[in-house]
């Protein structure tokens, strides 16, 4: 049950996260300053990270559901591979924004080396279910997914950071780091702790 609730919380949220990015994508008068300034600077850049981190932000939260994906194989395993490009697309576009983001060399390299380690693990996951090894693929999608959810822990920690009177100037590089690397470390506790049943994989 506790699963199940967790399931439809992080699924919620990433509904949630995937639906404010393409409302910033279609509705330029949605946008804050903030995002009116990226898109001025990068109109190309942010427009192929929104509408690509939205989709493996919405098919990654049901590839994780293990009944779904073992009543649905096959469409598990194409909505697979439009996750793989998903994050392909939205990876490297990140990457060109990291390179002028906001807040200097911090912001650069921590949302740079997001934007690796998401297509890193991303390809590592393809990899090694083409090998057959789903243990691995298993472990590293799960990775992946966890830094896909950066978009959601970035916009709660934004959140708490405006009520409690952080300013932004301040706050944002901190912010490039915190947003993905708890997520890694938490999803490799749960890899550690939850390891994959089928011992031939």
């Amino acid at each position: 049950m506790s699963s199940r609730i967790s399931w439809v919380l992080m699924t919620l949220l990433a509904l949630g996260v995937a639906g404010y990015a393409m409302m910033n994508l279609l509705l330029p008068s949605f946008r804050n300053p903030f995002v009116q300034q990226i898109f001025a600077l990068s109109p190309s850049a942010i427009s192929l990270h929104l509408f690509g981190g939205s989709v493996a932000m919405i098919v990654g939260a049901f590839q994780l559901n293990s009944k779904l994906r073992a009543r649905y194989i096959v469409m598990h395993r194409w909505l697979g591979r439009v996750y793989v490009l998903a994050v392909a697309i939205g990876g490297v576009a990140g990457f060109i924004l990291a390179l002028n983001s906001f807040g200097g060399m911090t912001t650069h390299l921590g949302f740079g080396l997001m934007a690796v380690c998401w297509l890193a693990t991303t390809l590592m996951a393809y990899w090694h279910i083409r090998q057959g090894n789903v243990r691995a693929h298993r472990d590293w999608m799960l990775r992946s997914y966890a830094l896909t959810l950066a978009g959601v822990t970035l916009r709660v920690y934004l959140g708490i950071s405006a009520l409690i009177g952080v300013k932004f100037v301040d706050f944002y590089p901190i912010l490039s780091w915190i947003c993905w690397v708890p997520n890694l470390l938490i999803v490799q506790w749960f890899i550690i702790k939850y390891p994959y049943k089928n011992s031939n994989n």
